[in-house]
């Protein structure tokens, strides 16, 4: 609890005393309002006695003490002393407090702001408190606070909040001026995301010749883009409120500052993907809607990638549809025009001057933007002394964050192209690819096809010809182009694309020529509608749904509540066009939630309008089917119990035998890539001669023994009797160039390669204890 009993008056003569009200009998008294008075103390130092939660019980004292008692001034100070003293906080110990100070003028109440203000913030700070009782409580008070204060109520801007209080501290003055308090109240009175277009004349009117409240509007908007955490009802029906209000303003400016404002309430602050205002959100998607120019676009484009409410990213792509139809747009379109610029060069760069004729460069390396310092034309191995503390090196470095944060967005933008067969014409591709500053450093680095005539293709890297870009010979106009996928490959090209990215140590961006590829079994010929393939298998729940969510698929919660045992994951692909669903169940529980889970059914559905229509798979694209099942297979390879070291001294745990099972099984799609490119790296790595391939190992020659490293969970058998060899990974791993970044399980095998075959170096205690003399 909060230190406040400070902050109450002292007693004063007349406080009532807490012996009297223990002891005093109700039905002596005659007195109807002294009996009911008495009544309602009791009450209040029952429930301070009180040693569980008791939210389930009616607060009786409402009814008790509703009546116009004769409250004073002694009777509040007694029942916060008594509610400070409470054995367990659970909000019915500030019922009777704040009956009391309702009844009470203004005026006497001054001497108790602080310690009300006190019970407000922590009221508003107990999570562990049904929202139900806590919210109803906390809007009380506030208003309560509002009748003792001056200006801007206490519940629209409430201090103990962030964003309140920050809002308080920009307005100043203005906090008391009265323009800006009935615009304030006004905007709070919004019930809806969308208002009527009586409420939005009202709200015009007000604004009209009123500089100071607009600038008001601005202001609070503008410190709630900027600050995180969630956001009460009463916050969320003010700021969208504002939002409309601001959007009155046809202005570039009130279109960037309401962008900001969406993306921050979109955001979800916790580990759930409810958005911090999921109103707010919807408010202002709609506004953005409607809002010309690319910020709206490049905004909600953002939002369809980063947002992990499924409401939020339903109505982010309606809005998307609407705004493509308007603009008349391709599927998927919005999101490629929404990419910022960042005023970057055609390299990727931006510079600014620094003291002492230095150049300051943000530049993108790789797969994020870099800060660099320059003199006389050269690179500088690093920050001088002299400027590492300057503004401009302060801005650069920041400006780097933002270009970090869009390429790590563009990134999943493109990669999620790989489930759409589009075709662009040259133009546009060169235009929105190789040519953008930041996309450019992504698509430069990915096989495309050419076509002039749509039915014969060439496939390549993009290359410089002249001003502009080529793809294997071909540019200009008259060629449509297309992105790459070896589903559509046969086994020979895309056998020679991975060698010919090895051979010129080439990074894609994401595993394109590695790409695992999944079609159509006979099993799921069979099944029609469902596919089988990864069912079966025992994930840590925890590290899967985690894994989901930034896969970009939404699933409820398992845990040990109703309709906790079973949840599907859903995602999104082919633009909008078909979805997954990739159905699992909890096997075993801990505590607030599931701590393993099952895999079952995978299935798909193709959109109708506003519906989906489950659909037979030999009807799934393959683009589709393939990226689906890919996104499956990561979630069992990276998570399952199999590629857990710890599982081998569980004893005679239930799901032991599919751990040994699972630990030495049939390689999946992934693995039989990392076998592929494993092939490619081991001739030119040091270890090579004492490496073999075998079709499920990694089979290493060592001193001590002859190792088996498995290529789909990375654990290491020994020979001759297939001894498990527990090793814990370390913090870095083997430092092999890879021509990709994203299969952290191959980086684990080659570090336990070297590690192996040089068996003789080992000097960790628990690693040699389990090898042979």
């Amino acid at each position: 609890m909060f230190k406040w009993l400070d902050l109450i008056p002292p007693p004063g003569p007349g406080e009532v005393d807490t012996a009297w009200v223990a002891s005093a009998d109700p039905s002596a008294m005659t007195d109807g309002g002294e009996q009911q008075r008495l009544l309602a103390l009791q009450w209040h130092l029952a429930a301070s006695e009180i040693e569980k939660p008791s939210h389930d019980r009616d607060p009786e004292i409402y009814r008790i003490a509703a009546g116009p008692l004769p409250w004073t001034t002694g009777d509040l100070g007694w029942a916060l002393r008594v509610a400070h003293g409470g054995r367990i906080y659970d909000g019915m110990l500030y019922h009777l407090p704040l009956l009391i100070a309702e009844r009470l003028p203004a005026e006497r109440l001054a001497a108790f702001e602080p310690a009300l203000a006190a019970i407000l913030e922590e009221t508003c700070s107990g999570y562990f408190m049904p929202r139900s009782l806590r919210d109803p409580l906390a809007e009380r008070y506030e208003r309560l606070l509002t009748r003792v204060g001056a200006g801007v109520p206490a519940h629209l801007l409430p201090a103990y909040d962030a964003a309140g209080l920050a809002a308080r501290r920009r307005l100043g003055g203005r906090l008391t001026d009265p323009g800006t308090i009935a615009v304030l109240e006004f905007a709070s009175t919004l019930p809806k995301p969308v208002p009527t277009k009586a409420w939005l004349r009202q709200g015009e009117a007000l604004l009209r010749d009123k500089p100071q409240a607009v600038a008001a509007v601005r202001d609070v908007l503008d410190v709630y883009a900027g600050t995180i955490g969630w956001t009460r009802e009463a916050q969320d029906r003010l700021v969208r409120g504002l939002c409309w209000l601001a959007a009155t303003d046809p202005s570039e400016e009130t279109t960037v500052l309401l962008a900001r404002v969406a993306e921050s309430a979109g955001r979800s602050p916790g580990r759930t993907a409810e958005p911090r205002a999921s109103r707010t959100a919807a408010a202002v998607i709609e506004i953005l809607v409607e809002r010309p120019g690319p910020e709206p676009a490049r905004v909600l484009a953002r939002l369809a990638l980063t947002a992990r409410s499924k409401p939020v990213r339903a109505r982010v792509r309606t809005g998307l549809e609407r705004m493509g139809t308007v603009r008349g747009w391709e599927p998927g379109e919005a999101l490629e025009l929404a990419v910022d610029h960042h005023d970057l060069d055609a390299d990727g760069r931006r510079s600014w001057p620094a003291p002492g004729g230095h150049t300051v460069i943000a530049e993108i390396a790789g797969e994020k933007a870099v800060v660099r310092a320059w003199r006389a034309g050269q690179p500088l191995r690093s920050m001088p002394a002299a400027i590492r503390d300057d503004e401009v090196v302060k801005a650069a470095k920041e400006f780097a964050k933002q270009v970090t944060a869009t390429l790590a967005t563009e990134r999943v933008r493109v990669e999620a192209l790989s489930s759409l067969d589009r075709v662009w014409e040259w133009e546009t591709w060169e235009r929105r690819y190789p040519r953008h500053p930041v996309t450019g450093t992504l698509a430069r680095r990915l096989i495309w096809q050419v076509s002039t005539d749509r039915r014969r293709w060439v496939t390549g890297l993009p290359e410089p010809a002249g001003d502009g870009w080529s793809v294997g010979g071909l540019s200009g106009p008259g060629c449509a182009v297309r992105l790459w996928h070896p589903v559509a490959a046969d086994a020979a090209e895309v056998s020679g694309w991975r060698d010919r990215i090895t051979a010129a140590g080439l990074r894609q961006p994401f595993k394109q020529a590695f790409r695992e590829v999944y079609r159509l079994t006979p099993a799921e010929e069979q099944t029609r509608v469902y596919s089988n393939r990864f069912a079966g298998h025992i994930l840590r729940y925890g590290q899967a749904h985690a894994l989901m969510r930034v896969r970009g698929w939404s699933a409820g919660f398992l845990g040990p509540w109703d309709s906790g045992r079973h949840s599907e994951a859903v995602k999104e692909f082919a633009a909008g066009g078909w979805q997954a669903s990739f159905f699992h169940e909890a096997v075993e529980s801990g505590g607030h939630e599931a701590e393993f889970c099952s895999t079952d059914q995978v299935r798909f559905a193709r959109r109708e309008g506003r519906r989906w229509e489950p659909a037979p798979l030999a009807e799934v694209p393959p683009r589709v089917l393939s990226e689906a099942m890919r996104d499956v297979d990561l979630f069992v390879g990276v998570t399952s119990i199999a590629a857990d070291e710890s599982w081998f001294d569980r004893g005679e745990h239930p799901f032991r035998a599919y751990w040994s099972n699972a630990v030495s099984g049939p390689l999946s799609g992934s693995a039989e890539v990392r076998r592929d490119v494993l092939a490619r790296l081991l001739p030119g790595l040091a270890i090579g001669p004492k490496c073999e391939l075998t079709d499920r190992f990694l089979r290493v020659r060592g001193t001590r023994a002859v190792y088996r490293i498995h290529l789909g969970s990375g654990n290491v058998l020994m020979e001759p009797n297939d001894a498990y060899l527990c090793i814990v990974p370390g913090s870095r791993g083997a430092r092999v160039s890879l021509p990709f970044d994203d299969d952290e399980r191959l980086s684990l095998i080659l570090s336990k390669a070297f590690l192996l075959a040089a068996d003789q170096r080992i000097t960790d205690p628990t690693i040699l204890s389990q090898l042979p003399r």
